[in-house]
């Protein structure tokens, strides 16, 4: 059985159809029909079936489909390992964050890196915060940015890099828009914005109303940090997030007020898994995040 002939056979049962899966691999149609019958010969079984004009796959063949596919993908995964041992330089590291993340420090962390190793690739994957540690834990992603950090996980190796606020952000007519500061329950009348039962943030959100002692109105939910923050800004309600996401730009039309009591926090950190070995390229980065934040900490000290 050869790569070849696996390569061969997915993009045939994939497109369905000989012609064009030969034209896709740039080589003859006879070439690709030879090499999948050598593959059925070898097996004992038909993979691939003929209906009119068209490829239909068999139903083991559907089976070694799925199964073949993870394969080569492990495959290809253990050849770019290699290439990263070869060159830590120019390896490229999968990286899975939250929406919280993604305006200022996600983008701030890699321009850095970038500077000091121009040649490293990303792939970014923007996630939930189960599906970022379920990804990181099942190999889908190297690292990733969480907010909170889950310490306390048994398949995780999770670093602590900065500690920030939650903080108000309101529209900027609210009775309280030129406040320094407020107490939560001063919202506590309020139509809240926040993101759907699941997310992480608004559970921060919901246990810090609990604290101050009210249950939040919740009115409206948005899946992205922006959605929120334009429903502030249309006067729909006001919310709780983290203070690293107007780092870059408050929202028109709104304000952001501190929260005096009950104080809400949330951490923010990376998390990598336990039972793997980082590859080299994964653990310079790993490494300069930890040195980056340290930095900064004591800039701000």
């Amino acid at each position: 059985m050869e790569l070849r002939q696996l390569r061969y056979f997915i993009e045939v049962a994939e497109r369905q159809h000989v012609t064009e899966a030969a034209e896709n691999l740039n080589v003859a149609q006879s070439a690709v029909s030879y090499q999948i019958t050598k593959l059925e010969e070898e097996l004992g079984v038909n993979l691939l079936e003929r209906v009119g004009r068209n490829i239909k796959v068999t139903q083991i063949g559907n089976i070694f489909l799925h199964d073949i596919k993870s394969a080569l993908k492990k495959i290809e995964e253990a050849k770019e390992k290699i290439d990263e041992y070869l060159d830590p330089q120019a390896g490229t590291i999968k990286i899975g964050y939250p929406t919280s993340l993604a305006r200022y420090w996600l983008p701030n962390v890699i321009s850095a890196y970038k500077q000091d190793v121009p040649n490293v690739n990303f792939h970014l994957r923007q996630g939930s915060y189960t599906y970022l540690i379920d990804a990181v834990k099942n190999g889908e992603i190297d690292i990733a940015f969480l907010g909170p950090v889950p310490m306390k996980d048994p398949g995780l190796e999770a670093k602590i890099l900065f500690t920030e606020d939650i903080v108000a952000l309101l529209p900027n007519n609210h009775s309280l828009a030129k406040r320094e500061s407020l107490t939560l329950s001063d919202l506590r009348l309020d139509p809240f914005v926040l993101f759907p039962n699941g997310y992480v943030l608004r559970k921060i959100a919901v246990d810090a109303c609990h604290e101050a002692g009210f249950e939040p109105h919740i009115t409206s939910e948005g899946e992205d940090m922006d959605a929120l923050k334009g429903l502030v800004s249309a006067g729909i309600g006001v919310s709780l997030l983290p203070e690293s996401t107007f780092y870059d730009s408050i929202p028109r039309f709104t304000v952001k007020v501190a929260i005096d009591t009950p104080k809400a926090m949330r951490t923010v950190g990376v998390i990598v898994p336990k039972h793997r070995e980082l590859a080299p390229s994964e653990k310079n980065f790993y490494e300069f995040l930890i040195q980056f934040f340290n930095k900064l900490h004591q800039y701000k000290e």
